[in-house]
C-alpha cells in the first residue's frame, strides 16, 4: 500500500480538529465575554433573512418548532388567552415553550427565541396565578413600594410559566373615563403614573450602581424584561375612543402623557411598545420623528421598540390596505420587532424586498436587530434558553396571594360613610343578627377580576383560583352571623327576612380595550334596581367593581356607604378586611368622578371642575368600630 492514503488521512484530522477547534470557541456563545462584544460577533455573521426573522414576533398559535426554525424567527407570544391547554399548569406552559426554543436552537446560529405574555396585574393569563388589583385600583393606594413587590412577585409567577418577557407596565395617563382601557392606567395625574413606575425595578431588579442610563436591564433569571406601554398619548384621545386621535399640542404631550417614559428609561425599562393612537392626525406606529427623533436620539433610549398587536397593519385605513407600505413605515419610523402576529411570511417577504430596493437601509435592520440580541443576552437567554420547572411552585403562591389582599386593602377609596356625619355605618359589625349580601358582582370571581384575566375580554364565574367577595365575607363575620344570599331580591325577599344590614356588590362586567369604549358610563342592569330595591328598605353598604367612575349621582342618596373597589383581582378577602374594620380604609381616588358624562372630559386642574367627588377624595376610617 502507497504512503498516499495516510497522507489524505493525515490532511483529514487536521481539518476536523480545525473544525473541532472553530466549534469549541464561538464568542457570542462564551459568557464571559461583554454582551457588546458578543453581539458584534454574532452579527457579523447573520445573513439579511436571519436578521429579519429576528424582528418578527408570531402568536403561538401559528407558530411551530419547523415555523421557529425555517423562518429564524426571533420572538413568539400569547396574545389575550392564547394558552396551551384550558386551566394549563406551569409545566403544560414551559414544554410548549421549550419546543418552540427546540426550533429555535436548530437553526444554524442557535439564536434563541424571546417569549412573551400580557401580564397586566399578575400573570393573568395563566389558570391559578395570582390576579392583582387592576392598575387604577393600584393608583388609589399611592403607594409605590407596594406596586414594586407586586412587579416582584409577577416576575416570579410569569418566570415560573418559563416566560422571561412580560408586556407591563401600561403608563397611559388616562385623560377620559369613556376609554376602554382606563383601568390600565393609574392615575389621570402623571405623578402618580410617574411614581408607580417603580413596578418597573419590581419587574426587571434594581438597577446596578453606575448602570449606563438608558440601557436595559434584567437582574436574574426570577425577574423579566419590562415593556412600557403604548408609547404615546394613548390615554389622550378624543372622547376616550380606543386607538383614535390624541388632539393635543406640544407641551400637553409632553407635560401630561411623556413624563412616565422618562421615570421609565431611567430606571432601566427594556422594551417600550408603540401606541395604536395617532397624535394630531399621525399614527404613532408611523411616527419616526418621536419613535426615532426622540426615544432613542434625545433620550438616548437603547432598549427594544416593540409595535402593538397588528400595529402597523393599522398605519393604513383600512388595516392592511397597503401592507407593504406599512411595513416601510413602521419600520422607517423606529421600530424595531413586529408583533405580526399570523402573517409572518408577507412581513418577512416585503422587508426582504424593501430592503434589498434600498427603501429600509440596512443600518436601521442592523439598529433593530442589535437591540433585540442585547435584550435576549439581557435575560440570559443565550446562556440558559430552556425554561425549567425551578419557580414553577411560584405561581399562586401564598405569600402572592397575601401581597395582592394587601394590595385590595389599601386600593378601596370610601366615597360616603353614613347619610350624616353622626351616623356612619362602616367598619361593620362582625356580630349582626343577619347580613344580606346581593349583587351581581358578589359572588363572581371573573367579574371582580375584569378583562385581561384567563380571555382576553375576562370571564364570568370562578374563572381561576380565587376568593370572591361572598365567599370573603362569610369567613369574616362572627359564626353566629347569618349571611344570606339573593343576587337581585325583591321588595317580597326583604320583607320576609329580618336583615341587620345590606352588602350590594354590582358594578360593570368585563372588558378590554375597543369593547369597553363607553360613551353612557351607565352600570348595566340589575345593578342599579338591586341598589334602590335594598336600599329602601335596609341600611346598605354599596361596593362598586369598576374599571372607572361610573354613573352613581342619582344612587348616592339612598346609599347609605359607598366603596369604589375597582377591579380587585383573585383576593376578594381584602375587601372584607376593609369592610369589617381588621383594617382601615386608606384609598383615595386616582381619578375625578363626574357627575354626568356631559361633563366629560373633566380632570383636575381643570376650569369648569364641579365633580361628584373630587380627584384625591377618599374617607379615612380607623381599624376596628367607629
Amino acid at each position: 500500500m502507497s504512503a498516499t492514503p495516510y497522507f489524505f488521512l493525515g490532511v483529514l484530522l487536521v481539518l476536523c480538529w480545525a473544525s473541532m477547534g472553530d466549534a469549541e470557541y464561538v464568542k457570542y456563545k462564551d459568557p464571559k465575554q461583554p454582551i457588546g462584544a458578543r453581539i458584534n460577533d454574532l452579527m457579523s455573521r447573520m445573513t439579511l433573512a436571519e436578521k429579519i426573522g429576528q424582528m418578527t414576533q408570531i402568536e403561538r398559535n401559528v407558530a411551530s418548532a419547523q415555523v421557529m426554525k425555517d423562518f429564524f424567527i426571533g420572538s413568539a407570544l400569547s396574545g389575550g388567552g392564547s394558552v396551551p391547554a384550558p386551566q394549563a399548569s406551569a409545566k403544560d406552559w414551559i414544554d410548549m415553550i421549550n419546543e418552540l426554543q427546540k426550533g429555535a436552537m436548530s437553526t444554524r446560529l442557535g439564536i434563541p427565541m424571546l417569549y412573551a405574555i400580557d401580564a397586566v396585574h399578575g400573570n393573568n393569563n395563566v389558570y391559578n396565578a395570582t390576579i392583582f388589583p387592576h392598575n387604577i385600583g393600584l393608583g388609589a393606594t399611592r403607594d409605590p413600594d407596594l406596586v414594586k413587590r407586586i412587579g416582584t412577585a409577577t416576575a416570579l409567577e410569569v418566570r415560573a410559566t418559563g416566560i422571561p418577557y412580560a408586556f407591563a407596565p401600561c403608563i397611559a395617563v388616562c385623560r377620559d373615563p369613556r376609554w376602554g382601557r382606563c383601568y390600565e392606567s393609574y392615575s389621570e395625574d402623571h405623578r402618580i403614573v410617574q411614581a408607580m413606575t417603580e413596578i418597573i425595578p419590581g419587574l426587571q431588579g434594581d438597577l446596578p450602581v453606575n448602570h449606563s442610563k438608558g440601557t436595559p436591564y434584567v437582574a436574574g433569571r426570577n425577574k423579566v424584561a419590562a415593556c412600557a406601554k403604548h408609547f404615546v398619548g394613548d390615554g389622550g384621545t378624543n372622547k376616550g375612543l380606543d386607538e383614535n386621535n390624541t388632539i393635543i399640542d406640544h407641551q400637553g404631550l409632553f407635560s401630561i402623557h411623556m413624563p412616565a417614559y422618562y421615570n421609565s428609561i431611567n430606571k432601566g425599562v427594556s422594551t417600550i411598545m408603540v401606541s395604536y393612537s395617532s397624535w394630531n392626525g399621525v399614527k404613532m406606529h408611523a411616527n419616526r420623528d418621536l419613535i426615532t427623533g426622540f426615544l432613542k436620539n434625545t433620550l438616548h433610549f437603547k432598549g427594544l421598540v416593540i409595535s402593538d398587536w397588528e400595529g402597523i397593519d393599522r398605519i393604513t385605513s383600512p388595516p392592511g390596505a397597503n401592507y407593504t407600505y406599512s411595513v416601510q413605515a413602521g419600520v422607517n419610523a423606529g421600530i424595531d420587532m413586529v408583533m405580526i402576529p399570523t402573517n409572518y411570511i408577507k412581513f418577512i417577504k416585503d422587508l426582504t424586498t424593501l430592503v434589498n430596493d434600498k427603501i429600509v437601509s440596512m443600518s436601521r435592520i442592523d439598529d433593530a436587530v442589535s437591540r433585540i440580541l442585547y435584550l435576549k443576552f439581557s435575560v440570559g437567554l443565550f446562556d440558559y434558553p430552556y425554561a425549567d420547572l425551578s419557580l414553577a411552585d411560584q405561581l399562586g403562591r401564598k405569600e402572592h396571594r397575601e401581597l395582592a389582599r394587601e394590595a385590595v386593602r389599601k386600593s378601596l377609596v370610601l366615597l360616603k360613610n353614613g347619610k350624616s356625619s353622626e351616623k356612619k355605618i362602616l367598619p361593620l359589625s362582625k356580630k349582626a343578627g343577619t347580613i344580606l349580601v346581593a349583587g351581581s358582582h358578589a359572588d363572581n370571581l371573573g367579574y371582580q377580576c375584569g378583562g385581561w384575566t384567563i380571555e382576553w375580554q375576562g370571564g364570568s364565574g370562578r374563572i381561576t383560583a380565587g376568593t370572591t367577595i361572598l365567599d370573603a365575607i362569610k369567613s369574616a363575620v362572627d359564626p353566629t352571623t347569618n349571611v344570606l344570599y339573593s343576587e337581585n331580591p325583591d321588595a317580597g325577599f326583604l320583607k320576609s327576612h329580618d336583615i341587620s344590614q345590606a352588602i350590594i356588590v354590582v358594578g360593570e362586567t368585563p372588558y378590554t380595550e375597543t369593547a369597553g369604549d363607553s360613551m353612557n358610563l351607565t352600570i348595566p342592569e340589575p345593578g342599579p334596581s338591586t341598589i334602590q330595591t335594598v336600599c329602601a328598605s335596609v341600611k346598605c353598604v354599596v361596593v362598586l367593581i369598576s374599571g372607572r367612575p361610573v354613573v352613581m349621582e342619582p344612587y348616592v342618596p339612598s346609599i347609605d356607604a359607598l366603596v369604589a373597589a375597582w377591579l380587585p383581582g383573585s383576593e376578594g378577602q381584602g375587601v372584607a378586611d376593609v369592610l369589617f374594620g381588621d383594617y382601615g380604609f386608606t384609598g383615595k381616588l386616582p381619578r375625578t368622578w363626574f357627575k354626568s358624562v356631559n361633563q366629560l372630559p373633566m380632570n383636575v386642574g381643570d376650569k369648569h371642575y364641579d365633580p361628584l367627588f373630587p380627584f384625591g377624595f377618599g374617607l379615612v376610617t380607623e381599624p376596628g368600630r367607629a
